[in-house]
């Protein structure tokens, strides 16, 4: 299997806001609660030393988002059990409106 996403071009924001969603997954790859997310963007804006624009903000929340919903896509095809899909469902509306 090869790894083309990491080959793409993306804004900074985007590849800040994937992480802020997948950083402190463990075994099974699943969304960290948004309160973790929020963190680590405040944490990535302050060492870097600028906040995000507006647009950067709404990217970075629905980037967090991409690893979960590829993660949900394998459980579905698959027949796993649904973990990332559940948290897409749980935290998904709060992510998208970007706190």
């Amino acid at each position: 299997m090869h790894d083309w996403d990491s080959l793409a071009w993306l804004p900074e924001a985007a590849i800040a806001g994937a992480a802020s969603g997948a950083f402190a997954s463990a075994e099974h790859p699943t969304l960290v609660p948004v309160e973790s997310s929020a963190a680590f963007l405040d944490a990535y804006q302050e060492t870097r030393g600028r906040s995000f624009t507006d647009e950067e903000r709404r990217l970075a929340w629905a980037a967090s988002l991409w690893p979960a919903a590829h993660n949900a896509r394998t459980e579905v095809l698959y027949g796993r059990e649904p973990i990332a899909l559940r948290a897409l469902r749980d935290q998904a509306d709060a992510r998208l409106a970007g706190l």
